[in-house]
């Protein structure tokens, strides 16, 4: 047998042993270490002693909000409000007027004033429309421009609209209330997202990630367009798709629907599609954010008397949604940070289960943020799948720890306790949220520190193999599709990321980066 390439003189790890070769056919693994170099070969590399392991998989990103978002005026590194206001004016010195300012990135718990506001920016960029998202994507302030075109008499149920003392709009809309900007913003055009996606590709392949889930595409929150799968299909048409995708579906996209009960049209539900574009779960908000106080807690905010958060929609709704997706065969990844949150998605998603028995339904918990010491072991007899993010502790943790204050700390994204409770880890970032290059992500999830010092549940810290078995085989399990990625196993597709330094060494996984990365067996990106 002539095989289409070797790779060799690689230091690797396979995601299950260790090995110096691998050999490609067709675009999938065929052998690994003396197999490999024995075979006949188009093309030999040599990989110069490069550490090669299964390409990353980002298990619950927002691709085409990134992509777009990088044409946004930058705030992540703002300190101040003056900061943002001088941010937004600059970029107001660049647009004609009349045009739309949009920033993101922002973090009140990073910013000495707390979050900008409308008579701010108006004063910033009195002449324009402006929009800064907050870094969670839970909230947005606007000025009054915006502010003035809003219905702000109908405020959808699950946000509200923040006033000040006097009981005037400080232009801030969290949640829900967000929506009220899509008769100005909604749908965005489809070549916007196509060029976002294909932005996004080029990042992610050059730091190693192979494959993504896309976290609510097509209404809510977070979808950016009715035919945004579209959009999917068109960067991938025009070689703009670099990375194999997953999209969850927006739970508002689902309807009733004849013979299925509940879905969307022409009967597709989760699994449809192929080696780069498949649909995902069902994706469904329960509540809101740790870092901006809207996630949905048993008990207040710490310093923050009386304020519980909410739940984005009613807690009889949410269960109802959650039995009438996974009776009609949907995988459902539900949205989940505050406690109360994740404790009404546990019982909603067991009685699901009770009512309709499925094996092997591997529902989900979105970041899974709060999770009592109770639950855990009820989450894993579920045979439920959390989805925390690790680079969380580090770059929005030290908000996390003022939030939740140091008796309830140790619950929050917790990785190791759920592993040794029996569940499948898998690996995330949420990006644009926070940064989100998995070697980063990878040494948070071992080292747990907070960029302020300080240690955020070190029991949760994982080994660096449990960590990288997270960001690869964790995710393709999430995604059922362990069967083809995840893996450098003979038979699997051949996406693979080769890296300077060990990362299955603690002392050496900080100073790794990324070489090379393969997709099905070609290599799409070099370090210069």
């Amino acid at each position: 047998m002539q095989v289409d390439a070797v790779y060799e003189n690689a230091r690797g790890w396979t995601g299950e042993t260790r090995t110096d070769a691998l050999a490609v056919l067709h675009g999938r693994v065929v052998a690994i270490g003396d197999d490999a170099r024995e075979l006949s070969t188009r093309r030999r590399v040599d990989l110069g002693g490069g550490f090669v392991v299964p390409g990353f998989h980002d298990a619950h990103n927002h691709m085409a909000w990134f992509g777009m978002g990088l044409d946004d005026v930058p705030l992540g590194a703002c300190r101040s409000v003056a900061e943002v206001y001088d941010a937004v004016a600059a970029r107001a010195r660049e647009l004609p007027p009349g045009s739309w300012i949009i920033g993101s990135g922002y973090d009140q718990n990073k910013l000495d004033g707390g979050h900008p506001t409308r008579h701010g920016l108006d004063r910033a960029a009195p002449e324009h429309l402006v929009r800064l998202k907050h870094t969670s994507g839970h909230m947005t302030v606007v000025n009054s421009r915006v502010l003035d075109q809003l219905d702000l008499a109908r405020v959808p149920v699950g946000g509200d609209v923040v006033t000040d003392e006097e009981g005037s709009p400080t232009g801030l809309l969290r949640e829900q209330a967000q929506l009220l900007l899509r008769p100005l913003t909604y749908p965005t055009p489809l070549e916007t997202v196509v060029r976002g996606l294909g932005r996004a590709s080029e990042r992610y392949l050059a730091e190693g990630i192979t494959s993504v889930q896309e976290a609510g595409v097509g209404g809510g929150l977070v979808g950016e367009t009715p035919a945004e799968v579209a959009a999917y299909q068109l960067a991938r048409d025009r070689g703009l798709l670099g990375v194999r995708a997953t999209v969850m579906v927006a739970s508002s996209v689902l309807h009733d629907l004849a013979d299925v009960g509940f879905g969307i049209d022409l009967g597709i539900r989760s699994g449809l599609g192929d080696e780069w574009l498949r649909i995902g779960p069902m994706k469904l908000f329960a509540d809101g954010s740790l870092i901006g106080r809207t996630a949905a807690m048993h008990d207040d905010f710490a310093n923050d008397p009386g304020n519980r958060g909410y739940f984005q929609v009613p807690e009889d709704e949410l269960a109802e949604t959650i039995l009438r997706a996974h009776r009609a065969g949907w995988q459902i990844a539900t949205h989940a940070i505050g406690d109360r949150a994740v404790t009404t998605v546990l019982d909603a998603y067991e009685a699901a289960l009770a009512a309709h028995p499925r094996a092997d339904h591997r529902h989900r918990i979105e970041h899974c943020g709060v999770l009592r010491p109770q639950e855990v072991a009820k989450l894993a007899g579920l045979g439920l799948i959390p989805s925390p993010q690790g680079r969380f502790v580090n770059e929005i943790g030290d908000g996390m720890r003022a939030a939740l204050g140091p008796e309830r700390e140790g619950w929050c994204y917790r990785l190791r306790s759920v592993l040794d409770a029996g569940c499948v880890l898998p690996a995330s970032s949420d990006r644009p949220v926070v940064d989100g290059a998995p070697l980063l992500g990878l040494n948070d999830m071992v080292q747990r520190r907070t960029a302020g010092g300080h240690e955020l549940g070190p029991e949760e810290r994982l080994t660096p193999e449990q960590a990288l078995r997270a960001y690869t085989h964790g995710s393709a399990y999430a995604a059922f599709r362990e069967h083809d990625l995840g893996t450098l196993s003979p038979g699997k597709l051949a996406d693979f990321v080769v890296l300077s330094e060990d990362p299955l060494a603690a002392e050496s996984l900080p100073e790794a980066r990324v070489l090379a990365t393969a997709v099905a067996g070609e290599i799409v990106y070099e370090e210069d």
